[in-house]
């Protein structure tokens, strides 16, 4: 079979694991009377994004094979997933948080690493055909986010939801990926190459870039616009089902569909995705970024002008605008990184840039917004309507983005020269 076609398959099966969950656990977690908690478990994902796939880098670099390594943490995270799906069925009703949460923090330490192996093995892989990865790479990643949505998808379809059946497609998918790695073509280990300390083992080195001005505003600010990644992740189809306790919209398309509906913010990102050399070449990395936080403005604030009636056209215009707010944000920045760093640095200061965004931004944000949520929704006496406070939740988030886009404009210096 041809190995891009093979690699499409890989990462359509790498993110369908992600997927399986990511956008639909909040509604779990509710039904089992853990939405003020919900929190916890998205901020554990940049919790572990810190040290967990730069300590699998190493391993594979040093002792174990790529495609072998990322064989061996599927396999792990997929049975720590079914075991918290097993245990979410064993205790239904009466779920205990800490039970279920290190099930599935287990399960999210392995299975964070899997992205960087994945890119890793694709790379190894196309290299040993003669093939450019600049222009080969971008139309098999693209496959990942159909996985992730394809994931959505069946969760949905299939009444999975509210329920813990989600952990087991997802730790499913992530056994036949274990079984499917071992596939892939060997990749190189270097046992006796030069010897790192553990501080350049890491990437901190790049952390000499916050001597540097504008990089240290830079990477502050991605930092600040981090704290958004995982909100609606966690938050938006709760949200959307909660319009379900009002009658005339119980049945609502809004309401049945939540995850499906959800899955057009991953769709307009896949569009996004071919606007970002236009923009970035034209307007510049300041534009490009301003860009992408006034689209989180909006993402939030359609949010809360937005209902299963009149107000749909809003939800939807909310997951379109996704596309710029996540991509113009992280891919945009990803390259900016690239151009801007020494190449002795370059892939340290890749890691850095996700540390700032999918580790500390990611993990504080979510921390934040679900002291927000619990103020406004969870913590609410019983039986009370829990839509004003959703609303005011939505209006914090997109004044929180406005602010950042505010002070970025002001304090970021580039002056940008379009390319001809």
């Amino acid at each position: 079979m041809n190995i891009k076609i093979r690699l499409a398959i890989l990462f359509f099966f790498e993110f369908a694991v992600w997927g399986a969950y990511l956008i639909s656990m909040g509604l779990y977690l509710g039904s089992e009377g853990l939405g003020s908690n919900i929190g916890w478990f998205y901020s554990v994902q940049g919790f572990v994004s810190l040290c967990m796939p730069a300590l699998m880098g190493i391993v594979a670099d040093k002792w174990i094979q790529a495609q072998r390594l990322l064989s061996l943490c599927h396999a792990l995270a997929g049975l720590f997933m079914i075991g918290a799906c097993f245990y979410g069925l064993s205790a239904a009703g009466h779920v205990d948080f800490g039970i279920l949460f290190s099930l599935y923090t287990m399960s999210v330490a392995f299975f964070m690493p899997t992205i960087a192996l994945t890119n890793s093995v694709a790379y190894n892989a196309l290299d040993k055909e003669g093939l450019d990865t600049v222009k080969a790479f971008p139309p098999i990643r693209v496959w990942g986010t159909i996985g992730f949505i394809a994931s959505m998808w069946a969760v949905n379809l299939l009444g999975f939801k509210s329920t813990s059946y989600q952990f087991a497609l997802s730790g499913g998918l992530s056994l036949l990926m274990a079984f499917y790695s071992l596939t892939m073509p060997a990749c190189p280990t270097n046992k006796g190459g030069e010897k790192k300390s553990l501080v350049e083992a890491l990437g901190l080195r790049a952390f000499a870039l916050f001597k540097n001005y504008r990089m240290a505003v830079f990477f502050i600010f991605s930092m600040l616009l981090g704290s958004c990644l995982q909100i609606t992740n966690g938050y938006a189809t709760l949200y959307l089902e909660a319009w379900g306790a009002l009658p005339q919209y119980a049945d609502s398309l809004m309401v049945k569909y939540s995850v499906i509906i959800t899955s057009i913010s991953q769709m307009s990102e896949t569009l996004c995705i071919l606007l970002i050399p236009f923009c970035l070449s034209r307007f510049g990395i300041k534009k490009v970024m301003l860009m992408s936080m006034f689209a989180w403005v909006f993402r939030f604030g359609f949010f809360a002008i937005g209902n299963p009636g009149p107000g749909f056209v809003f939800i939807i215009l909310s997951m379109i605008v996704y596309g710029v707010a996540f991509d113009f944000f992280n891919i945009s920045g990803s390259l900016f990184v690239d151009k801007e760093t020494d190449l002795s640095i370059r892939n340290s200061a890749q890691g850095l840039f996700m540390m700032m965004t999918n580790g500390f931004g990611a993990t504080v944000g979510m921390l934040s917004a679900q002291m927000v949520v619990n103020n406004y929704v969870f913590n609410l006496p019983e039986g009370s309507d829990v839509l004003p406070g959703w609303e005011t939740c939505w209006y914090i988030f997109a004044g929180y983005a406005f602010v950042v886009a505010v002070l970025f404009a002001i304090l970021f210096r580039y002056k940008h020269v379009p390319t001809k």
